[in-house]
């Protein structure tokens, strides 16, 4: 069984940082999408950012551009999401996805992904 286990999540204040794992297991790691997204009880879950294992682009929401940074330890079965310079409005749950099918171009469709792990709190305060 596919497996995603997140990390890294914290209160912490506004202009701090964070930096978020997902460790994947029973997963074939090479050339998948993997993405981070959030969630706040209530609203829809909103992509952050996407990378593709063993290389090619990243893809980031506007919200998050130049502040987050996704980065992949192909030989650890490991990504990442360096948060810094956070805001209150980056307070939310956050999820690690992960692929089924190979796709050609990653993106931050919700509907791209079929693993889910059961999210990390952050926290931030003004």
């Amino acid at each position: 069984d596919v497996q995603l286990v997140e990390s890294g999540g914290a209160s912490v204040q506004a202009g701090g940082s964070l930096r978020l794992s997902c460790a994947a297991s029973g997963y074939i790691f090479n050339s998948h999408c993997m993405a981070w997204f959030r969630q706040l009880p209530g609203k829809e879950r909103e992509g952050v950012a996407a990378i593709r294992t063993g290389g090619g682009p990243t893809f980031y929401s506007d919200s998050v551009k130049g502040r987050f940074t996704a980065s992949r330890d192909d030989a650890l079965n490991t990504v990442y999401l360096e948060m810094t310079s956070l805001k209150p409005e980056d307070t939310a749950m956050y999820y690690c996805a992960a692929d089924r099918s190979r796709p050609a171009s990653c993106s931050l469709r919700l509907d791209l992904y079929d693993y889910w792990g059961q999210g990390t709190q952050v926290t931030v305060s003004s």
